[in-house]
């Protein structure tokens, strides 16, 4: 008995396996997006979208920065050439557009919810440009993920009241267009995610949206000044949006498949939904609740799809959104 006692041997550390760190990294980032949908509209309920940008993205910096310098990962800038430069240029333009369009539509939308769902449109976007600029092919049951997900995003858009409100619900335009630079934003990202550390990925974005931000509040004559509950939702937000939900989504991606990670994130809409009504006891129709649904079960099949028919390119294989909006 004490041979056999004696011959156990305890690992010290015990190793996670990559595709469980990946769920955890891509389960992460869903749940704190949906957070961001949150603390910014409470945010953007008493700043405008300048001073929103200037201390959201100011404070995301100061959080990146916390975490680059005492773990060493600012020293990935010395080895930086000419390439990686360019690509942070480009991704920086981009990630600029699509996150001002997507904050535009928090800004406008009553229910931050339905602006969740519609970002499920990403993933259609992503294959469509595969097509139109990689010569790729989609399936019959791909064509049909589409549809199912037009037919969600549609849906949930609905006012339910087209002679009175117009047909879709305020923000539907701003989220749509963030969409579609959030897909180009992605395939750039997951061609060259191995060459470019996730924190730098996510502070470089922060750079771009503060100094625009600094910027425009001095040409506008914007206040500087901010009410407590105000600093509250952006320190919270920023927390959560630009460095939390940027790291996991981007470290998601080093571990599993994005297509995986695609379906984790977008289920994002239905956390959204329960923090909205928590928050400000709001939540969307039951038919906008369905519709939202309905873009996910069409996200699924999109991806399997995908899968199953193993079409495999570099740059837009699976079709998650980077963690950009944030």
């Amino acid at each position: 008995m004490s041979r056999f006692c004696y011959s156990i041997k305890f690992s010290p550390v015990m190793t996670i396996p990559d595709k469980i760190k990946g769920y955890a990294f891509a389960f992460l980032a869903t749940v704190s997006m949906a957070n961001v949908y949150v603390f910014s509209k409470a945010a953007l309920n008493e700043l405008n979208l300048y001073q929103f940008g200037f201390y959201w993205f100011g404070m995301a910096i100061i959080y990146n920065v916390l975490y680059a310098v005492p773990s060493g990962k600012w020293k990935v800038i010395k080895r930086l050439g000419r390439k990686e430069y360019r690509i942070l240029l480009v991704l920086g333009l981009v990630e600029l557009f699509g996150t001002i369009l997507f904050f535009l539509s928090i800004e406008t939308a009553d229910d931050p919810a339905i602006m969740s769902f519609l970002q499920n449109l990403v993933p259609l976007f992503v294959i469509l440009m595969g097509v139109s600029f990689l010569g790729e092919r989609f399936t019959v049951l791909q064509f049909s993920g589409m549809l199912i997900t037009l037919l969600g995003a549609a849906v949930t858009s609905f006012t339910g009241n087209i002679s009175e409100k117009g047909f879709f619900v305020p923000g539907t335009g701003y989220m749509v267009a963030s969409t579609i630079f959030l897909a180009t934003t992605m395939i750039i990202s997951k061609k060259y995610i191995k060459n470019l550390d996730p924190g730098l990925l996510a502070t470089n974005r922060s750079v771009y949206l503060f100094i625009t931000a600094l910027v425009l509040m001095l040409i506008k004559g914007e206040s500087f000044s901010l009410s407590g509950t105000a600093l509250v939702s952006v320190g919270i937000g920023s927390l959560i949006g630009p460095f939390l939900t940027a790291f996991s989504m981007y470290s998601a991606l080093r571990f599993i498949e994005a297509s995986k990670s695609t379906v984790i994130q977008s289920s994002k809409g239905i956390f959204v939904t329960i923090g909205a009504w928590m928050y400000f006891r709001t939540i969307p129709e039951s038919f906008q609740v369905i519709g939202g649904i309905i873009t996910i079960i069409g996200v699924i099949i999109l991806i399997t799809a995908r899968d199953y028919q193993g079409i495999k390119t570099s740059p837009s294989a699976g079709a998650e959104p980077p963690f950009t909006v944030a």
